[in-house]
């Protein structure tokens, strides 16, 4: 992985304040599985966050409290609800996975599993989970497929899981995540070698540019 393209501290800092949306959440734990850099880093974000709360003064409390905590875990319904679906915790990926395992745990295994659906020629998408406006989509880009141009509405995360692309800013390769926010238009070009798979977070809908970009963005709901 190349050293350059990180999330950003902020995102870090969220992430271990456990503050992040599902979908974005979903990504940088998916990162974390490919980086140790930042997986260290969130490891001491989270002791940092440790330490604080140990240091906190203790909240003065009345004498009924406990009676109070008891009274209201008797009158308590006995059916509990579902857990939360949440990113499982990162770790390091396990060998030979084509995908991160907390990314596996959204689609019930691996690739074999996602359900493709076709945007242009060479180039596919699945919807991996919707959390308010944010959504995280899988995109499948064929050897050398230019992605059409576009603007974003707000903030997109992508996290290169397979292959590569390049754009203005660089080139992305595995464990890479490259940002882009409603100042960036590009026009990513999957890698040559090899199909390129990205996860992809948006929060607003993408933006083509051009006259026949205008006119289809409405239909494939991106």
């Amino acid at each position: 992985m190349s050293a350059s393209f990180h999330p950003s501290d902020e995102l870090l800092v969220a992430y271990g304040a456990g503050s992040l949306d599902e979908a974005t959440a979903l990504l940088v734990a998916s990162h974390l599985t490919l980086c140790p850099r930042c997986r260290s880093e969130v490891a001491r974000i989270e002791a940092m966050g440790g330490n604080l709360l140990e240091e906190l003064p203790p909240a003065p409390m009345g004498g009924d409290a406990l009676a109070d905590i008891l009274a209201r875990l008797d009158d308590a319904p006995v059916t509990l609800p579902p857990p939360p679906r949440k990113p499982a915790r990162a770790t390091a990926s396990r060998a030979g996975s084509q995908i991160p395992a907390p990314l596996r745990a959204y689609l019930g295994g691996g690739l074999e599993n996602v359900r493709w659906k076709r945007l242009t020629d060479g180039l596919e998408h699945a919807l991996v989970v919707e959390s308010g406006r944010t959504r995280a989509r899988l995109y499948r880009i064929a050897p050398g497929i230019p992605i059409p141009e576009h603007g974003h509405g707000g903030a997109e995360l992508t996290l290169v899981l397979q292959g590569g692309f390049s754009d203005h800013a660089g080139h992305y390769l595995v464990g890479d995540v490259a940002c882009a926010d409603d100042d960036t238009i590009h026009h990513p070009v999957a890698d040559t070698d090899g199909h390129c798979i990205c996860l992809a977070v948006t929060d607003a809908p993408l933006k083509l540019t051009g006259l026949v970009g205008r006119l289809i963005s409405r239909f494939l709901n991106l």
